[in-house]
């Protein structure tokens, strides 16, 4: 019996290894070594033609007295203290809004997840001509045609938010979908038993189950929020990291370092911080909920 029950954990353990081993293999060749590289690579004087030279620990300690790096990290702070809340509500707002069946939810829930099949190079252009000065059909349609949705330095950032929010929110949307198709149906049916209503099904039956989903979503939103391609690729179509450097992020800040001013030494110890500080964000998150438990 004894013999049986070791070569059961064995083949569960290695079936759990084959399922592990995809994501584990990615996470090794496109997180763990690129980030050894980059912190490597800081160590140097890189121009990106042949140049190479020992740096030490200079191009960390010039991040110290960088101002327009510590605006960018300000930024981008910003930008993921405004994007995470709105599309996490809206995307959860959306799910239970399509979580039940009725004529055309299959439609309904394409048409939400689209934009998020479209490249954001299209996406950008797209919103950069709806949202054009004095021509665009975002102004004319709202009759605030004079206002500069992307020239404005108090506008361009929150503008970026809500084209991120509206970009993400389907797929964040099918995610919560998947928890709430996983909540039994029984729980709903002993709560409306007992006399509760929707809020308080909401309350006390949705939301304690969506808490493992809800923990991977803040997660990854909190990810792509610092490290995503919007707060690249969207940037770097619809502003440029302008106007008055109101929308460099610290990823767009690092490609200006490397691709423009050629100290790649310099950008990769600035990707090397970030990853790091974005690392301790998420183990902090990880910590303060026990892995999303949220349980003592």
């Amino acid at each position: 019996m004894s013999t049986r029950r070791s070569g059961d954990r064995r083949s569960d353990a290695a079936a759990a290894f084959a399922f592990l081993a995809p994501d584990g293999i990615g996470l090794l060749l496109f997180v763990a070594i690129p980030t050894a590289l980059a912190l490597v690579v800081g160590l140097f004087d890189v121009d990106g033609f042949g140049n190479v030279s020992w740096a030490g620990l200079d191009n960390f300690r010039l991040m110290a007295g960088d101002g327009l790096l510590w605006r960018s990290f300000g930024i981008t702070a910003t930008y993921a203290v405004l994007f995470v809340p709105l599309a996490f509500a809206a995307a959860l707002g959306l799910a239970l809004l399509v979580k039940d069946h009725f004529p055309g939810v299959g439609m309904v829930r394409a048409a939400l997840f689209l934009p998020n099949a479209v490249s954001l190079v299209v996406i950008g252009l797209l919103w950069q001509f709806l949202l054009a000065d004095k021509t665009g059909a975002v102004g004319r349609l709202t009759g605030l045609d004079g206002v500069s949705w992307l020239g404005d330095p108090k506008l361009a950032l929150i503008t970026l938010v809500l084209i991120s929010v509206w970009f993400l929110m389907g797929y964040q949307m099918l995610i919560f979908l998947g928890g709430l198709q996983d909540i039994p149906r029984e729980l709903y049916d002993a709560a409306v038993i007992d006399g509760s209503g929707p809020w308080q099904r909401f309350r006390h039956v949705t939301w304690p189950m969506l808490r493992p989903t809800s923990f991977f979503v803040l997660v990854t939103s909190t990810i792509n929020a610092v490290t995503g391609m919007q707060v690249f690729d969207l940037v770097f179509v619809t502003t440029s990291g302008g106007p008055a450097n109101a929308t460099t992020t610290v990823v767009y800040y690092a490609y200006q370092q490397a691709f423009q001013f050629g100290r790649f030494g310099y950008a990769a110890a600035i990707c090397a911080l970030l990853v790091l500080a974005l690392g301790a964000v998420t183990g902090a998150m990880f910590a303060l909920t026990r892995g999303g438990r949220f349980d003592a």
